[in-house]
């Protein structure tokens, strides 16, 4: 790994920390504004919404310009979402912008990778990356709780620049000013990245074409033997951990009558297991044995179905960093196998831009039957069973699926193969 490496890992830690900061010190401007439970889910899809309206654009975008800059134009981006909040507009549609940020960010992120590293290195740098993002959840979860605790919120508004009135009046806009600076310190890092060089042919101008385009890149990685399979279990994965995420809240909330900064802290367990998985996942799993890992994500939706049997905290914490080590171990070498795919058969950043477009409206659709559900006030138990059985029924299909592509061809041996 080189010193360009490590500056990228920086920028995308800030980046993601301030990122997860602002989804619950939004979640509670909502609860604050006595909003109804149903707008919860909506706030992370209002989030991912750009990820698949932009997803034929970004990816030409990131092509277009060095990946350092693309970044640094996208955070700038996440900033001015922060700044609305402030003039009173509403949460949804502030957050909403920041996700605009986020997905320019993403092709930007994942595909400076390809053209700073060989293929064998892909899962070594996905296991740093993806660890390092977990960790800025694990932190960024609980620093949102935190900072809209009325301690902190105390602490943060007790702070005075002399001769000067800031206008920061509010818990919310204190807590705004952190995730700010987050956001701004993640652009310095930015600044910093190297330009690698990799030169791709002019985008294409015509939105016509560019979805075209786009179209043609997503029906090529899902005909590919291994691009599917990938992209069907990383799909997944993003949707069912966004919302995991909001079960968890409401779990913690309901079963475990823990107040809102303490079940956040439960939401931050999941991702110390997350970090885990794909720590040991990196470590030991190679990118020709990354499919090995299937198994694990069925398991992972059974032990799911487990959490309605629980309703003590010690019991509560071992049972969700199982849950988080199984999703960070059969997910970083999935993520790595697709952008090793993407790579050979077209640009990185419009791989990228198709995965984010798969992976994101997974997130929308599954949030959406979440949102419903609540709103028919569904017993949570038995959403928390439909979501188990649905995640390790899926992942049954999907290693179905590839045993029937080996049975006709050998796909694993396309791992490793050049660039077409």
């Amino acid at each position: 790994m080189n010193r360009g490496f490590y500056t990228i890992m920086a920028a995308q830690f800030f980046s993601s920390l301030a990122d997860n900061a602002l989804f619950f010190v939004a979640i509670s401007l909502l609860t604050a504004m006595n909003a109804p439970p149903s707008l919860t889910p909506l706030l992370k899809l209002s989030f991912v919404l750009f990820y698949v309206l932009l997803a034929a654009f970004v990816g030409a975008f990131a092509d277009a310009l060095p990946k350092g800059k693309v970044m640094f134009i996208a955070n700038l981006i996440k900033i001015f979402g922060c700044v609305l909040i402030f003039f009173l507009v509403h949460p949804l549609l502030a957050y909403a912008v920041v996700g605009f940020g986020a997905a320019v960010y993403s092709p930007a992120k994942y595909g400076i990778l390809t053209e700073l590293l060989p293929p064998e290195k892909l899962v070594a740098a996905n296991g740093w990356i993806e660890g390092l993002t977990v960790t800025s959840i694990i932190l960024g979860t609980v620093m949102g709780g935190s900072l809209v605790a009325a301690r902190s919120s105390h602490f943060l508004l007790g702070f005075d620049v002399p001769l000067i009135d800031t206008g920061i009046d509010t818990p919310t806009e204190a807590a705004l000013c952190v995730v700010m600076g987050l956001y701004i310190l993640a652009s310095i890092f930015n600044l910093y990245i190297p330009d690698t060089g990799a030169k791709y042919a002019p985008p294409e101008r015509n939105p016509i074409k560019l979805i075209a385009d786009f179209a043609e890149c997503s029906a090529t990685l899902w005909k590919d033997k291994l691009g599917q399979i990938s992209l069907a279990v990383t799909t997944l994965f993003w949707g069912a951990g966004a919302t995991l995420q909001l079960i968890v809240l409401k779990w913690a909330e309901k079963s475990l009558n823990l107040p809102y900064e303490k079940a956040t802290t439960l939401v931050g367990v999941v991702a110390v297991g997350i970090a885990l998985g794909a720590a040991a996942s990196a470590r030991i799993i190679p990118l020709k044995k990354s499919l090995t890992v299937i198994p694990l994500g069925i398991a992972m939706g059974v032990i799911v179905m487990i959490m309605p049997l629980v309703t003590s905290v010690n019991l509560a914490y071992p049972l969700l960093i199982l849950i988080g080590i199984l999703s960070g171990f059969f997910v970083v070498p999935m993520n790595a196998l697709l952008q090793h795919r993407g790579h050979v058969l077209m640009s990185a950043g419009h791989s990228i831009a198709v995965q984010n477009f798969n992976e994101n409206l997974s997130i929308l659709t599954m949030l959406a039957m979440y949102a419903i559900m609540i709103s028919m006030n569904l017993d949570l138990n038995v959403i928390i069973v439909l979501f188990g059985l649905s995640v390790a029924g899926t992942m049954w299909a999907i290693k179905r699926r590839h045993a029937a592509n080996q049975a006709i061809h050998d796909s694993l041996a396309l791992i490793g193969e050049h660039k077409h």
